[in-house]
């Protein structure tokens, strides 16, 4: 039966018997700890939403299989359908001042195309049909490993079977799996890991198949365990606006001899199959939309705070900060206008749908690493150490003899010592924190390394012929003259 989660259902969803572990102890119910309290209700909000009737018609469609679901979570049939998925998807990320990175929408740039190009996963197609249906019906959350820890990456895979993921054995039910993934963002609050090789993983016919595996594993499996980095969620909102609610807590996935059933297994020992489905899948073209759309909802966040910092401290009349904020202006503009062009001009995938142009992803997946380096130095260079020019804590606006004090020596140029330290409070949480900091890192590595990245726009390229093409222009123009001068056009004498 159709039925979005709430919610409310969504949180109890999550009180199960999943292996959670941080600071050294297994989290008893991750809806509870505060590493994942805030971040858990956060999500919940956006599942609220689909219901609400202020939201639920922008949010929500209706995908052939009759199916009322996120517009994102069901494949676009026309570039109508994808405008109005990216509306979908600003909504969501609106909610989360786009500092929430990896919500449902995130992975549903894979389960989205999933029962359109079923046949691909051959003797697995059935299961592919399956998990769209369930993934959609109810709106599941899901997170993604496809990295290998990053150990002795010098040796080929198949010789690091101690710590790599891999077939153990199978069974007539399922199979066995054993080993570690990273990086499993948000993963404690999710329903269930999609586990594959990374694209770029080379393995070696004859020698890898054990690694060649595709599936899902549900986080309530008893051999899955998560070790979670260190939680941000620790400080009061005022202090940490950002981190107190939307820490999505990346962690490592460890399956200790876990057994995954056959019906949730999309490739099994097939070395081309499971680096090829990326490709295959559109799941290039559709998460840098979802991403792009993402980060230029945090470019909106990042465009008022630049502009009411320097209000505050009042060089907004500062030629400089002036070009400086311009310069973030169109920074946000460019990413909104590639999200335009990715919903208006798409290209043809499995089954009649369409995904946004491979070259427009590419594009966005190189660009917006270098977009929030170039966000961090920006702050950094033209608010200077005001961020740093704020009291310990909200208990230090709270105490009496130090009140008058602060009302009097942090005031910004146009607004109260309160609303100065309340707002530069918000400017350190999105680029000095912890929290902060690991942003940059999350926003610098978010599609891989930045050779990969290069790399395969080239390989793109190369494969869809637009380098010849570029290659064939340059031809063009040297025909046009030789060693005796003019060959053509109106040059000739």
């Amino acid at each position: 039966m159709n039925h979005l989660l709430t919610g409310e259902e969504y949180l109890e969803s999550l009180r199960d018997a999943r292996n959670v572990y941080v600071n050294g102890e297994k989290v008893s119910d991750v809806t509870k700890h505060p590493a994942f309290r805030n971040a858990a209700r956060s999500i919940a909000r956006m599942y609220d939403a689909l219901h609400d009737p202020a939201t639920s018609d922008a949010l929500t469609g209706i995908d052939a299989f009759g199916t009322r679901t996120h517009k994102f979570f069901k494949p676009s049939r026309s570039s109508q359908d994808l405008v109005e998925a990216r509306e979908a998807i600003a909504i969501w990320s609106r909610m989360g001042y786009g500092f929430l990175g990896r919500t449902p929408d995130y992975k549903a740039a894979f389960m989205a195309g999933l029962a359109v190009n079923a046949d691909y996963y051959g003797p697995f197609a059935k299961n592919a049909v399956a998990w769209y249906r369930e993934f959609t019906e109810r709106a599941l959350y899901l997170n993604h490993v496809i990295i290998n820890p990053p150990i002795d990456r010098k040796r080929p895979i198949h010789d690091m079977e101690d710590v790599f993921i891999r077939v153990v054995r199978e069974t007539d039910a399922g199979i066995v799996v054993s080993g570690a993934k990273m990086l499993a963002t948000g993963s404690a609050i999710t329903h269930a890991s999609f586990v594959a090789p990374v694209a770029s993983a080379v393995l070696e016919s004859g020698k890898a198949e054990d690694f060649a595996t595709v599936f899902f594993v549900r986080m309530d499996n008893p051999r899955a365990h998560l070790l979670c980095r260190t939680p941000y969620a620790r400080s009061a909102p005022f202090d940490q606006p950002l981190a107190s609610r939307f820490d999505e807590n990346d962690a490592v996935l460890v399956l200790d001899e876990a057994f995954i059933p056959w019906e949730d297994v999309l490739v099994y020992r097939d070395i081309e199959r499971s680096t090829g489905f990326y490709a295959k899948s559109g799941f290039a073209n559709l998460y840098n939309f979802q991403s792009g759309i993402r980060l230029a909802t945090k470019l909106d966040l990042m465009t008022g705070l630049l502009s009411r910092g320097a209000k505050v401290n009042g060089t907004d009349v500062f030629r400089g900060v002036q070009a400086a904020i311009g310069e973030l202006i169109s920074m946000r503009d460019m990413v909104w206008g590639l999200t335009t062009a990715m919903a208006y001009d798409p290209e043809p995938n499995a089954g009649g749908t369409v995904v946004p142009k491979l070259e427009y992803a590419s594009a966005m997946r190189v660009h917006n690493a270098q977009i929030w380096d170039r966000v961090h130095a920006l702050f950094e260079t033209h608010l200077g150490g005001a961020p740093l020019v704020v009291p310990s804590s909200h208990r230090d606006l709270q105490n009496p003899e130090l009140r008058p004090l602060i009302d009097r020596y942090y005031r910004g140029s146009d607004t109260s010592a309160l609303e100065r330290i309340k707002l530069f409070k918000l400017v350190w949480d999105a680029v000095g924190t912890e929290f902060g900091g690991r942003h940059e890192l999350y926003e610098r590595n978010y599609s891989g390394n930045g050779e990969q990245v290069r790399l395969d726009a080239l390989k793109w390229a190369t494969r869809r012929g637009s380098i010849q093409r570029c290659e064939a222009f340059v031809q063009e123009c040297m025909d046009d003259y030789d060693l005796q001068g003019w060959t053509r056009g109106p040059w000739v004498a």
